[in-house]
Order: C-alpha cells, then sequence, then structure tokens
C-alpha cells in the first residue's frame, strides 16, 4: 500500500493523482494508523519547514514515521520540503527537523540569484520543476543522489538506504517525473512479494 501524508503545507493531492496516473492505489494518511500497513511513503511539500514540522507534530504521526521508515525500512519518498525536514536543521524559521539525515537546510543567496528558484533545471540528463529558496548541504556527501546548479551546485537530490528525496516536484515535472515516480513505486524488499 502506498500512504501519502496528508498535513496542511503539503500537496498531498497532486502527488495522489501522479501516483493514481501511473495505475497504483494509495491512501492519503492522516493518523498514525494509515501508514501502518504501507509499503512506501510519500511526504509531499509545498511550504516552509516549521510550518511542515508543526502539521507533522500535530498529526502525532512523526514517531510512527520512524518506526516505518528506520525501523522498518518502508521505501520512503521526500519531495521539496518533504526532502528538506529530513536534515537536522533548516534557517528557515530557525527549525529542528527530523534528523534522520545529517545535515542542514540553507536560504539561496537573494543578493546573487532570484528566490525562490521557479522552473525547470537540469537533473542527471533531464529536466524537472523546481521551486525553492532553500537548499540542503548534506554532512555525507554520500547521501547526494542528484544535484543541479543555481548559481553554483546545489543538492537536487538524496539518498539513503530505503530514502529517497528530491527538491524539486517530481508531480510536476512532466514526463522524466514520472518515470522517477514510478521507478520509486516498483521498488521491492528483498524477498517481498508485496
Amino acid at each position: 500500500m502506498i500512504a501519502i501524508i496528508d498535513y496542511k503545507a503539503g500537496n498531498a493531492t497532486s502527488v495522489f493523482h501522479a501516483v493514481s496516473r501511473l495505475g497504483n492505489e494509495a491512501i492519503l494518511a492522516h493518523n498514525p494508523r494509515d501508514i501502518e500497513s504501507a509499503t512506501h511513503i510519500i511526504l509531499p511539500g509545498v511550504g516552509s519547514a516549521r510550518a511542515t514540522m508543526d502539521s507533522l507534530r500535530e498529526m502525532k504521526i512523526i514517531n510512527a514515521l520512524e518506526e516505518a521508515v528506520i525501523g522498518k525500512k518502508v521505501f520512503f519518498l521526500g519531495i521539496c520540503v518533504g526532502l528538506q525536514v529530513l536534515f537536522e536543521h533548516s534557517e528557515e524559521g530557525d527549525t529542528d527537523c527530523l534528523g534522520w539525515l545529517k545535515g542542514r537546510v540553507a536560504k539561496f543567496d537573494a543578493n546573487a540569484v532570484r528566490v525562490p528558484q521557479m522552473g525547470w533545471n537540469h537533473v542527471w540528463d533531464d529536466y524537472f520543476y523546481f521551486v525553492n529558496s532553500y537548499y540542503a548541504i548534506p554532512v555525507d556527501n554520500a547521501d547526494i543522489w542528484g544535484t543541479a546548479d543555481y548559481n553554483g551546485s546545489f543538492t537536487a537530490a538524496v539518498r539513503r538506504g530505503n530514502i529517497y528525496a528530491t527538491q524539486f516536484h517530481i508531480e510536476k515535472s512532466g514526463e522524466a517525473g514520472l518515470a522517477l515516480l514510478n521507478s520509486f513505486l516498483k521498488l521491492r524488499k528483498e524477498g517481498c512479494s508485496c
């Protein structure tokens, strides 16, 4: 089962439609029970790190997420702010985040580039759609899965084990985004027929 975390600041409906378009069944998760049997969990992102963390706390879902993703190794995909809150701290609202990955989130230099970055940017061998004022700075470069350039290289995607996340909006990135989402949804645990 695919669980998409539906919190106040998120864009869960857009992600739900993208997952459905690919022929998958999903639910919008509103509480810890909704993710108990999930094989894949998606944390979409729109808004700020502080609002996202506040919403997750209000939902009382953080412990259940940690049990599923860190404990049971359920496949996890964070999108945009869903990537940023994986780290220890965000400059946005001086916010302590989940801390699943070591590192911090910093703001783009508004004196050097337009903030937020809005539009298509190159990652890997394709273009994806970004809307972000902040970017992650992982402590461990091994966590960096993909980079893009915006007045210098920045982290566009991260991966550690079963945890995947993109700074760009997969659900707004056309065929390239859908292909990446589809690849994530096809991940299976070793020895699992789920």
